[in-house]
């Protein structure tokens, strides 16, 4: 029913319209379209539309530190002298795993080029050497400054609209299927262009929330009301938001499913014991238990773990190991060439535990 009184409105409105500009003088006319129904070049809602399907260039910070573009995948890295395709975006993280392989080296990363990078309105750049790439890198807005995209809310497709032509009377049915469509479709409207969307639609929020919306008016407030309710991730740190998607079953999986983790990283008070733990071997029970072996020595132990997300905190407890003892938060849960199990308390407390596991 919603969609039938869309379109006789919209067709009233299109036959208002008709009769209006047969009949007008040569001065010029404004007609004031109902703001719920009808989307036109220009307005408020298309612009912030607009900004929400901007291609968001920050993703890929790890390999140029830009957040007004991406680079076109696939594309050659060589980071700490280990040559990477990166093919997807999950591949970023296998940059990230090899600058956390030592915490005192100088992590270096290296881009073969030519590449392609693609701008925030979906412009694509060839890009032949470092000081191209910087031409562009240079006019971005730094970590963390305000921009125009708008992260915190997404659009699902496919949505569908009716789109009027004043000057030559056509009026066409459009699906749009990506941000990039939508982008261009709004960014071509004329003031001649007069436009219905078939609601209801839904965008999805940055906390997996999606949302219904009926109109116009509707989808407006709500993407003024998210529009700055996360955070857009524009730095260059891609240790602060590890964890976003873990939780207490993953690392249960992960923990138990594998035997003998041994301490790859340990660091207490702001000193480094990397090697104080060398052939302790670590098992995880399901029950919360856990025992530790080395040179014909056992000791048992606790563990449990409360909490979600970057705020899971992972408490060890086994008699006579204090430097594993600790509230720990889980800070990454990485799986390169080894899975590891990365564990921090602020700047000063760290406990990694490494295991090649199936």
């Amino acid at each position: 029913m919603k969609t039938i009184a869309q379109k006789v409105i919209f067709y009233i409105f299109i036959i208002a319209l008709t009769l209006t500009t047969s009949c007008r003088s040569e001065e010029t006319e404004f007609i004031q379209a109902p703001e719920d129904e009808v989307l036109v070049a220009n307005s408020s809602v298309a612009n912030l539309m607009q900004k929400t399907s901007l291609n968001d260039g920050s993703n890929d910070n790890i390999i140029c530190n830009a957040n007004c573009f991406n680079i076109k995948l696939p594309v050659t890295v060589n980071v700490n002298g280990n040559t990477i395709i990166i093919n997807s975006e999950e591949d970023y993280k296998i940059i990230e795993y090899i600058f956390d392989e030592d915490d005192d080296d100088v992590d270096t990363i290296y881009i073969s080029f030519p590449i392609t990078i693609i701008l925030s309105d979906f412009t694509n750049v060839a890009i032949n050497n470092y000081t191209e790439l910087y031409n562009y890198s240079s006019t971005c807005n730094g970590e963390n400054e305000i921009d125009d995209d708008i992260e915190c809310l997404d659009f699902n497709y496919p949505i569908t609209a009716s789109l009027y032509n004043s000057n030559n009377e056509i009026i066409d049915s459009v699906t749009i299927t990506s941000d990039i469509q939508l982008y261009g479709f709004i960014k071509n409207l004329s003031s001649t262009d007069f436009v219905t969307i078939t609601f209801p639609i839904t965008v999805t929020l940055y906390d997996g929330t999606e949302l219904t919306i009926n109109n116009l008016i509707e989808l407006k407030n709500h993407i003024e009301t998210y529009d700055d309710i996360c955070d857009e991730d524009d730095d260059y740190d891609y240790n602060d938001d590890d964890c976003n998607d873990c939780n207490q079953d993953q690392l249960l999986d992960v923990l138990t499913n594998c035997s003998g983790w041994e301490v790859d990283r340990l660091k207490r008070y702001g000193n480094d014991y990397d090697n104080y733990y060398d052939g302790y071997t670590f098992n995880f029970y399901p029950n919360g238990t856990l025992s530790v072996y080395w040179d014909g020595i056992s000791a048992y132990g606790t563990w449990v773990a409360s909490g979600e997300g970057n705020n899971m905190v992972v408490t060890v407890n086994v008699p006579g190991l204090d430097y594993c003892n600790n509230d720990w938060v889980l800070h990454e849960i990485s799986k390169y060439t080894e899975t590891k199990i990365d564990l921090r308390v602020g700047d000063n407390d760290r406990l990694r535990y490494a295991k090649s596991c199936n």
